[in-house]
C-alpha cells in the first residue's frame, strides 16, 4: 500500500511524502511510482536545457522509517508504551554505563521523542478537524491530561540517571530531550489555541484558557532550566532560537533516517551493450576489409579506400549502437539504484529515473486525466506541452523492517523535495495590467496575476493496487502561488 501526501515546503519547493507500508505476511513488497510533470512550452525547458543532472539537482530525498504509531493516551498510561522503554534504558545506563547501554539510551530518548511528536501532531489534528464543540472540549480536556502526565513521567526520569557513574555529556542527551518535548508541546497547544482565539484578541473561552496556562507553564520551566525562549524585542535572541530549534528537531528524529547507498543502474549490462556495438562495428569493418583485400590485393589504392571508408562508417556504427542501447533499451533501466539499510540491515533499495518522453508514449488514462481545456488542446498542436517522466521502483523486505529495533515498523516515508525554481527564469513579470470601465464613464487599471501552470499526475502501484492523482501547481515569477488537488 502507498500513502501520499503533496504540499507546498516554501516558495520554490514541493514536498511529497509518500509512505510505502510493507505487508506483516509478505517477505518481499515491491511498489511502484510513476509521475507525469507536464511543463508549459512557454517555460523552455527541454532535454537541450534541462538533462538529467539538472532535474536531480533540483530534487532532494529523505528515506526514513514511518514512525510507529501510538495514541497520546496509550503513551500516557500504557505498560507497554514508549515511557516504560525509556525507563528500562535509563535504569540499564544508571547502573552499567557500557557502550551498549549507552546507545540504547540516547536511541531510546530520541524514538521517544519522535513518537511523541507524530502523536501530537495527530492528536491536535484530530481534534481540529472535530465538528462537534462539545467533542472539542472533552479530547483538548483530555489532550491536556496526557501531554502534562508524559511530561512529568519523562522529566521524573532525571531522579534515575542523577547519579556518579553518568557523565555530563549523558546528561545532556536528557535536556536535548526535555527541552524538545516543552517545544512540541508549546507548538500543540498553540496551534490549538489559535483555533479558539486569533493573536491579540482577549481570552474568555475556558477551554482556551486551559492551553494557555499549559503554554505559560511550558515557558517558565524552559526559562528556569536555562533553555532557549522566545523574545519579544531580541532580534538576536530570536533568531538563535530557530537555529536552534532546527538542531534538535534533527537531533530528535535522526534516528528514523535510513542509511543510503546511491549508485548508477545497470553499469554492467550497460557495458555489455556497449560491447555489443563495438563488435557489430568491427564486423562490419573486417566484412569490407577482407572482400576488397581478396578482390583487389593488399597493397592496391581500391584496398586502401575500403580501408578508410571502413573506418569511418565502423565509427558511426559503434556510436549509433551505443546511442540504441543507451536510450532505446536503456529505458528499461533507472538512473540510480539506492540501496536502504539501517546498522548494516539491508531492508530493501530504491531504483529512480527520468525521462522527457513524447505525448504518444504517455498512457491514454493520463492524457484522460491531464483533461486539457479545449483552446489549450488547440494550442498544443503548435505549442506542445513537454513532458517528464520521474519513475521510482522500491522493494522492502518485511523481516529486516522486523528487526530495525523494538517497534514495529509499518514500512518507510520517501520525503522527495522538487525545487522549481529553475523553471522560473523565462516567466513574464507576475503583474499584468487590466482595464476595467466605472460607472461614472471612466476607467480605473486594475493588477492581474500572470501565472503558470505545472500538472503532474501520479501513478501508485502495490500489487494489484493502481490509483491516480492529478495535482496543479501554480507558478509565477516570484515562485509557488498555489497547490491545488483536482479531482479525478
Amino acid at each position: 500500500m502507498i500513502e501520499e501526501n503533496v504540499k507546498i515546503h516554501n516558495r520554490f519547493s514541493i514536498e511529497l511524502k509518500l509512505s510505502f507500508l510493507a505487508r506483516k505476511k509478505k517477505k518481499v513488497s515491491e511498489f511502484a511510482v510513476n509521475t507525469w510533470i507536464f511543463i508549459p512550452n512557454s517555460l523552455d525547458i527541454n532535454p537541450s536545457n534541462y538533462d538529467k543532472k539538472d532535474f536531480y539537482r533540483d530534487l532532494k530525498s529523505n528515506i526514513r522509517l514511518i514512525t510507529p504509531v501510538y495514541l497520546l493516551r496509550d503513551i500516557a498510561s500504557g505498560n507497554e508504551s514508549p515511557l516504560k522503554q525509556l525507563e528500562n534504558a535509563f535504569r540499564k545506563l544508571a547502573s552499567e554505563p557500557t557502550r551498549t547501554n549507552i546507545t540504547e539510551y540516547e536511541h531510546q530518548i530520541k524514538m521517544f521523542l519522535s513518537i511523541i511528536k507524530s502523536a501530537l501532531r495527530n492528536e491536535t489534528n484530530h481534534i481540529l478537524h472535530s465538528e462537534k464543540a462539545e467533542d472539542n472540549v472533552f479530547l483538548t480536556a483530555a489532550f491536556i491530561t496526557n501531554i502534562q502526565h508524559i511530561a512529568n513521567a519523562y522529566r521524573q526520569l532525571w531522579n534515575t540517571i542523577n547519579a556518579p557513574t553518568v557523565g555530563q555529556n549523558l546528561i545532556n542527551y536528557f535536556r536535548f530531550g526535555d527541552e524538545f518535548l516543552s517545544n512540541i508541546i508549546e507548538q500543540h497547544c498553540f496551534r490549538l489555541l489559535r483555533s479558539y482565539n486569533q493573536p491579540g484578541e482577549p481570552i474568555q473561552n475556558e477551554t482556551a484558557k486551559s492551553l494557555l496556562n499549559v503554554i505559560k507553564t511550558e515557558f517558565k520551566y524552559k526559562k528556569e532550566n536555562g533553555y532557549a525562549i522566545v523574545e519579544k524585542n531580541s532580534l538576536m535572541q530570536n533568531r538563535e532560537l530557530v537555529h536552534r530549534l532546527g538542531l534538535l528537531k534533527k537531533y530528535a528524529e535522526d534516528v528514523l533516517f535510513l542509511f543510503t547507498r546511491k549508485k548508477k543502474d545497470g553499469v554492467i549490462k550497460e557495458q555489455i551493450y556497449y560491447s555489443i556495438a563495438a563488435g557489430v562495428s568491427m564486423i562490419f569493418a573486417t566484412a569490407i576489409a577482407f572482400s576488397f583485400q581478396q578482390k583487389y590485393g593488399n597493397l592496391t589504392m581500391p584496398f586502401f579506400v575500403a580501408l578508410v571508408v571502413s573506418y569511418m562508417l565502423k565509427d558511426r556504427i559503434k556510436e549509433l549502437g551505443r546511442y540504441y542501447f543507451a536510450y532505446k533499451l536503456g529505458r528499461n533501466y533507472f538512473d540510480h539504484k539506492t540501496s536502504i539499510s539501517l546498522k548494516n540491515n539491508n531492508i530493501g533499495w530504491s531504483k529512480e529515473a527520468m525521462d522527457f518522453i513524447s505525448e504518444n508514449k504517455v498512457p491514454t488514462e493520463v492524457i484522460r486525466y491531464r483533461n486539457r481545456s479545449a483552446i489549450l488542446e488547440a494550442d498544443n498542436r503548435n505549442n506542445d506541452e513537454k513532458i517528464i517522466l520521474y519513475r521510482k521502483l522500491i522493494q522492502l523486505n518485511r523481516k529486516s523492517l522486523d528487526q530495525c529495533g523494538d517497534y514495529f515498523f509499518a514500512g518507510i516515508n520517501d520525503i522527495i523535495r522538487l525545487n522549481v525554481s529553475g523553471m522560473l527564469m523565462k516567466m513574464d513579470n507576475p503583474e499584468f495590467q487590466l482595464f476595467h470601465t466605472e460607472k461614472n464613464k471612466t476607467f480605473s487599471i486594475l493588477t492581474g496575476e500572470k501565472i503558470y501552470y505545472l500538472n503532474l499526475i501520479m501513478q501508485l502501484k502495490s500489487e494489484n493496487n493502481v490509483s491516480y492523482h492529478r495535482y496543479r501547481l501554480v507558478l509565477n515569477r516570484n515562485g509557488i502561488s498555489d497547490l491545488e488537488l483536482i479531482k479525478l
